[in-house]
């Protein structure tokens, strides 16, 4: 069987020039692949994997989760406005802010211009749509609603985009800061401390023990300040290619969620994600134990996946799914007494929208108070440590002036 290659044509449509790319084995099964979805191919040349078109397909993969809901909103819009899903695709590729959404954009409508369904074309490229968002559009394909579901979509990626920024907010500024402290104490230690060790040797006397501690800490860092360096590097390396293994997940997010303060924020965060993306799939019609096998990810903690991932298997043998959630303690009462309740009123999707909507309030509140309060503490940890630096550093000139003996 011949091997699979992509290829990039350039054919005529509707009496005008489309450009795209497509699979196959050779460039005559291609050009009948093409005449046979009613176009006319006009060039077709392989892809190169090396130079130039490496770059532009290692770029296509990457875009921002703001500018994917600006382009689901859009197209929301346009197909509801009557426009064809072809159509809509390629005024969305026109302003398009991303370089890599405008290619994979791209490759959309090129795979729904030769017939594939918009949820068909948007799964291969699962980088940049969720699960949740293609199963969506699955559905709302499958029930002739795709104008809502895309409303749907891109109403849950915005929700998602506001928690986000809530909780970024809250993180920025302490990291900062303390990056910032680290800078400086490392400066002190390397460069600042040295001097005045010159003249503590030079008086000949002993060194108050701050002094002492505070020597011996800046002559190790100037001895293991590379490796330590090194270290790092390599530990932020290794960390970014694995934080996601399951092994790893399942060791750091039961202690993300035991952090005093930060880990209950970050339970409510996944489970104002979870209630979010089961309601959303609800309302278009998705199938309870499909929704599950999806939405166990988009929490983003492996204790909540885990969680889910026994709720579908009680759901599958017979069980309604607020009692299977009624099962799990990460969940709390208030999450299965809203999904109890919506199954008997036929509202379940209403019942998690409210839900969402309360852990958003809840994420909101708790950020703005952790803000508030990590701000003066971080500026006093700050201030103790550098003016415990300094104290350290002139104790033994204090001293000196004094007449006192060094001890």
């Amino acid at each position: 069987m011949a091997a699979t290659k992509t290829w990039e044509y350039t054919v005529l449509a509707n009496g005008a020039t489309r450009n795209g790319q497509i699979d196959g084995p050779d460039q005559q099964t291609v050009a009948r692949h093409l005449r046979e979805n009613g176009l006319t191919p006009l060039a077709i040349s392989e892809v190169s994997k090396t130079g130039l078109n490496m770059e532009i397909n290692l770029g296509s993969g990457r875009a921002k989760t703001k500018d994917v809901a600006v382009a689901i909103r859009q197209l929301a819009t346009m197909v509801n406005a009557g426009l064809s899903l072809f159509n809509s695709l390629n005024a969305i590729i026109e302003q398009a802010a991303s370089p890599g959404l405008t290619a994979v954009l791209r490759e959309v409508a090129g795979d729904v211009e030769t017939g594939s369904s918009l949820g068909e074309a948007m799964s291969k490229h699962p980088r940049i749509f969720s699960p949740v968002t293609i199963a969506m559009i699955k559905a709302g394909e499958a029930g002739g609603f795709l104008d809502t579901v895309l409303v749907s979509v891109a109403e849950q990626m915005e929700a998602e985009l506001r928690l986000r920024r809530a909780v970024t907010s809250a993180m920025v500024y302490p990291i900062v800061v303390l990056c910032f402290a680290g800078v400086i104490v490392v400066i002190m230690l390397l460069f600042i401390v040295p001097v005045f060790q010159g003249i503590f040797d030079t008086a000949g006397k002993d060194l108050p023990l701050p002094t002492l501690i505070l020597v011996k800490l800046s002559a190790f860092l100037r001895i293991a300040g590379v490796p330590i360096l090194v270290a790092l590097i390599a530990g932020g390396w290794w960390w970014n290619r694995h934080k996601n293994d399951r092994a790893v997940r399942q060791k750091v997010d039961p202690l993300k969620l035991k952090m005093p303060i930060v880990g209950g924020l970050m339970l409510k965060v996944a489970l104002a994600r979870l209630s979010r993306s089961i309601a959303t799939m609800s309302a278009v019609g998705v199938p309870i134990v499909q929704t599950l096998e999806i939405v166990g990810e988009t929490a983003g903690n492996v204790v909540v996946t885990e969680a889910v991932e026994r709720v579908k298997v009680q759901v599958m043998t017979g069980s309604s799914l607020g009692k299977a959630i009624s099962a799990e303690p990460i969940f709390g009462p208030m999450i299965s007494h809203m999904v109890s309740v919506g199954e008997e009123a036929g509202a379940l999707d209403q019942m998690l929208d409210k839900v969402a909507e309360f852990y958003d309030d809840e994420v909101t509140a708790a950020t703005a108070a952790i803000t508030s309060i990590i701000e003066p503490v971080l500026i006093a940890f700050v201030g103790a440590i550098v003016g415990s630096i300094l104290i350290s550093l002139y104790l033994p000139i204090f001293q000196l002036s004094t007449g006192a003996t060094l001890e």
